[in-house]
């Protein structure tokens, strides 16, 4: 979501998956006492360690690049790539190390997060607020220079990333099997629920019906069910979605209110929906249901199951990893800012023309945005939006 002049953020070309590879395998898994017969953790032995590894790789390279959606049109790329690869390592590494690491201390309290509730959702929501905040706003922060330019593009973005979403929910079970397709299930309800949720909700106060908003609100769902998406039965993923959806359009709209430059919602949908997802589990993960699928972690479920402590162990893992990321994000920048030469925000000059052109040297739209930055430097009229297309200044 950008405006046409600007670039979308900056291209995430470590992705952490470097760091991953280099260091963070071995500090979130190997370092488990008795490990053998080719696994990475106990209780993981369906798999072989490869195979494993390059899953949660993927893990790990998506966090930081949602995280990154709040920096869009104002971050450096090469103090980006930098700051990717320090956070993957100490931040993202730490937290899932907590929550999937059978010695980590959430583990051992006994915290559901099936497929990463705090690990990848509540820690880049709480990065990208961080990096908004010390960032600061973009230079006409609130016109409508910043709405979405290309709506299709968001629709169909939204649709490739609800598939994927089958692959990190449905493969958390480490197997082709009963828990990974019910996963994929309330994966899907969840998110068609928070669709309509958001799409209901816009229409209340604006009497329409819009794509973007069902976009929203299904990202929302998808990110509210990830805790919880193999503890739980179908009608639960209904109230995921469903809360999910209301709780996050409204984390959006409390952006404008306290005026942060988060450009695409990460901490409002990402963080917001995180939290609300892992209380969601702690309400309604399923004993039956869990001990039925032969999950490793507690099996004692939530409030559904009269398990009425879960939801306090769901709560404590969340703040945790709201405050963690919070704290050392907003301490990694600050010192990478104060390092000549790492500056993380463009000077306003390239910002004003666009890091596609400023930092890339390419654009997304190369005839359009060559176009607009003639118009901005003649100040002549050279396209007539009514015929839609190029007319002669003569």
């Amino acid at each position: 979501m950008s405006s046409t002049n600007n670039t979308n953020g900056p291209p995430v070309y470590d992705h952490g998956d470097i760091a991953w590879v280099l260091a963070s395998t071995s500090l979130v898994f190997i370092m488990v006492p008795g490990v053998d017969n080719r696994t990475l953790s106990m209780g993981v032995t369906t798999i072989p360690s490869d195979v494993y590894a390059i899953y949660q790789c993927m893990f790990a390279a998506v966090t930081p690049a949602l995280a990154l959606g709040a920096a869009a049109e104002r971050a450096r790329i090469i103090p980006t790539i930098i700051f990717i690869f320090i956070w993957t390592t100490l931040v993202y590494d730490v937290i899932a190390c907590w929550t999937w690491n059978p010695d980590g201390w959430a583990a051992k309290l006994g915290v559901l997060d099936y497929a990463g509730g705090t690990p990848v959702h509540i820690s880049s929501g709480a990065a990208a607020l961080a990096y908004a905040l010390v960032l600061g706003k973009r230079h006409g922060h609130g016109t409508d220079e910043f709405k979405p330019h290309n709506v299709a593009n968001v629709v169909l973005g939204t649709a490739l990333l609800w598939f994927g979403w089958f692959g990190f929910n449905g493969g958390s079970a480490l197997a082709a099997n009963g828990r990974a397709a019910m996963a994929c299930i309330v994966t899907n309800l969840s998110a068609s629920v928070g669709g309509l949720t958001w799409c209901f909700m816009d229409y209340r106060l604006e009497k329409k019906l819009s794509a973007l908003g069902f976009c929203s609100g299904a990202v929302a769902g998808l990110v509210c069910v990830t805790p919880g998406a193999g503890f739980i039965d179908y009608p639960s993923a209904v109230a995921f979605g469903f809360l999910g959806g209301c709780l996050c359009n409204l984390a959006v709209r409390l952006k404008h209110v306290f005026n942060y430059d988060d450009a695409l919602d990460v901490f409002a949908v990402h963080a917001v929906g995180g939290f609300t997802g892992n209380l969601l589990t702690g309400i309604f993960a399923s004993k039956s249901l869990i001990q039925m699928m032969d999950v490793t972690a507690s099996g004692d479920g939530g409030w559904i199951s009269r398990n009425w402590i879960q939801i306090a162990y769901q709560f404590a893992d969340s703040v945790a990893g709201t405050l963690y990321s919070f704290l050392m994000t907003f301490a990694i920048l600050w010192v990478m800012d104060k390092v000549p030469g790492l500056s993380i925000r463009t000077d306003p000059e390239s910002e004003a023309k666009g890091l596609d052109e400023t930092e890339l040297g390419e654009y997304a739209y190369y005839h359009v945005d060559k176009l607009i930055a003639y118009t901005k430097k003649t100040g002549e009229k050279s396209y007539d939006d009514s015929m839609n297309q190029p007319i002669s200044n003569n």
